[in-house]
């Protein structure tokens, strides 16, 4: 699969596109940049259609009227208005389904978010986390609250202030306590158990293995026996864990996430239906197969077509 760039995404819409002048911006850590939806259709040409295939960079979008959203296997449909947040693990495209779209979006890398101090990751928040939920539609009002942070952004990032980059970075962690508040609050702390931390341990690591990077790389922790030894327990150990924690085995979880993969590969990429059993450690495409229309009823080649 794919993956795109910042070099690029401004191959694509132009230097021009959005408020950073990319000569200043080059001078500080990291790289922002904020844009208004409207804007940008003299680069694309309005009808153009959004690629499927993962950014290596985070962005944070308001989205106004009907659209749809492909996040690895999911379609979300947005009616009105929506917040969607993207991490380069994940693929992804945005679909306008009027022609006339409207919003505001931001693109960041983790080195610009956490600034010249660097410390922790971006990944630790929530709303970045692996498996969080990617979209929140949102009510005018909260809209407007995040409209008026992007207008802020597109004031300041063309001012001639010298330490307007300091400023963006606080405006974009405003955006982002914002967006986390659109979290539904949980109704207890979750109890943190030894089996529940183990869980999140081990989904850790499964996802970060996904998306593949391309045809002819495949997953290094393949078995629950794998696993097991990355998170330093018994194989047994984590089996009951996850049981516990999740109500499914370690293997049901690796061939559901597996499954999931396999989908998206098939359906959104070229490659062949060898190089995805390889990519996803199938020592032989028969085996693939088999696995495959065990959990779905069909064959690799009947979902594809």
């Amino acid at each position: 699969m794919s993956s795109t760039s910042l070099e690029a995404f401004y191959t694509k819409f132009g230097a021009g596109a959005g408020g950073a002048n990319l000569a200043d911006l080059s001078r500080q850590v990291g790289h922002f940049n904020v844009f208004n939806i409207a804007d940008l259709a003299p680069y694309t040409g309005g009808e153009r259609p959004m690629l499927f295939d993962k950014r290596l960079y985070y962005k944070i979008s308001l989205c106004s009227g009907p659209s749809r959203v492909e996040y690895g296997d999911q379609v979300l449909d947005i009616a009105q208005q929506a917040v969607f947040l993207a991490t380069p693990r994940v693929p992804y495209r945005w679909v306008p389904l009027t022609p006339t779209p409207s919003g505001y979006f931001c693109i960041f890398n983790q080195e610009f978010l956490l600034g010249p101090r660097g410390g922790g990751a971006v990944e630790e928040l929530p709303i970045f986390q692996p498996g969080a939920y990617p979209l929140w539609e949102v009510s005018a009002a909260q809209a407007q609250a995040v409209q008026g942070l992007f207008e802020k952004m597109s004031q300041e990032i063309t001012s001639d202030y010298a330490y307007k980059y300091d400023l963006l970075r606080s405006y974009l962690w405003e955006l982002i306590h914002l967006v986390q508040k659109l979290q539904p609050a949980p109704s207890a702390p979750p109890a943190g158990s030894a089996a529940e931390r183990l869980a999140t341990q081990f989904g850790e690591l499964l996802e970060r293995q996904f998306p593949l990077p391309g045809p002819g790389q495949a997953l290094r922790l393949r078995t629950p026996t794998d696993f097991a030894d990355q998170l330093a327990v018994h194989v047994n150990y984590l089996n009951r864990a996850l049981k516990e924690a999740t109500g499914h085995t370690t293997s049901a979880l690796l061939a559901g996430r597996l499954t999931q993969e396999a989908k998206i590969l098939l359906r959104q990429t070229t490659w062949s239906i060898t190089q995805i059993a390889e990519g996803l450690g199938f020592t032989d495409t028969a085996h693939f197969c088999t696995f495959f229309k065990r959990q779905t009823q069909h064959t690799p080649g009947a979902f594809r077509s």
